[in-house]
């Protein structure tokens, strides 16, 4: 069976993939680097506190459907909600000191 011409062009060195575009080619009204990680970790933050408030309701519901009372069901609710009322407190307090330190533009080591 013949060789494709393309196989014997070929070099044996390949090439170096280029991480950021040309100078000319940059968008100058992009925002800065950091802020699309901040959104995107903001975001997942969100998403977070969404499960954990769905888990809020689901749980009990399904303790209730595998036969525990509704007192007890009650009571695992309300563990539920005081820990993730405690933890988006602590979410959100951290989120504000990073964006804060960021803002300074250091980091504490």
């Amino acid at each position: 069976m013949p060789v494709p011409p393309t196989a014997t062009a070929r070099s044996s060195a390949a090439p170096t993939p280029t991480l950021a575009a040309p100078p000319a080619h940059r968008r100058t009204d992009a925002p800065p680097p950091g802020a699309a990680v901040e959104k995107k970790g903001e975001q997942a933050a969100d998403g977070l506190v969404r499960w954990a408030a769905f888990c809020c309701v689901l749980v009990p519901v399904v303790l209730v459907v595998y036969g525990t009372s509704l007192a007890g069901a009650a009571g695992a609710a309300l563990g539920l909600v005081s820990v993730t009322a405690a933890c988006r407190l602590l979410l959100r307090r951290s989120e504000r000191g990073l964006r804060a330190e960021t803002a300074r533009g250091g980091r504490r080591h």
